[in-house]
């Protein structure tokens, strides 16, 4: 069996090239540097420019430059957290999903279906959600597992079934009975 490398593993770099081109016609503290730098050179030497304009216009760079560095910084958090989350799902290749579905019952009213799979693949999308393929080749969504086990073991039932009372007894006080009295 031939492994391949899907093409969502290349989607950091891409949007960086797409970010890069937007950027270019977007003024940048190179562009403000030059600006300043052009305006100080020309600038009349019988009235030159006021001092507090000149600190005004420093804190001014200062700031974005600032605020470019934190987006920068952001942005590279934001890649290594969809990264990590894709790696993170892998963990369920080979594993027992239930998941969960809406079904409608009637026009009016809608139920919760619970199916159990087993994993066959995980993969990132062009807009940052998680994808998993089943082993019925259905792909759905990270936030409708409800369960995960080990493919072999039994799974639970789900919440919305009935208990056996024998299974699983409750203990009622008696009328005459205070709730810790027993």
């Amino acid at each position: 069996m031939m492994t391949t490398i899907s093409e969502s593993y290349m989607l950091p770099n891409q949007q960086k090239q797409t970010t890069q081109q937007q950027n270019q016609d977007i003024l940048g503290k190179d562009d403000f540097l030059k600006i300043l730098i052009t305006q100080l050179q020309n600038q009349d030497p019988s009235n030159p420019m006021d001092d507090r304009e000149f600190i005004a216009q420093m804190a001014q760079f200062s700031t974005l430059e600032q605020m470019t560095n934190m987006n920068n910084s952001i942005q590279k958090f934001v890649n290594l957290q969809t990264s990590q989350s894709l790696v993170q799902h892998s963990e369920l290749i080979g594993k027992k999903v239930t998941w969960m579905r809406i079904v409608d019952v009637d026009e009016y009213r809608q139920d919760i279906e619970y199916l159990d799979n087993t994993v066959q693949a995980v993969r990132l999308e062009l807009d940052g959600q998680i994808r998993i393929q089943l082993d019925d080749g259905r792909w759905i969504s990270n936030e409708q597992i409800y369960q995960v086990s080990q493919k072999n073991e039994p799974v639970e039932p789900n919440p919305d079934e009935e208990t056996d009372p024998e299974e699983d007894p409750v203990e009622v006080p008696e009328e005459n009975e205070e709730p810790g009295d027993q």
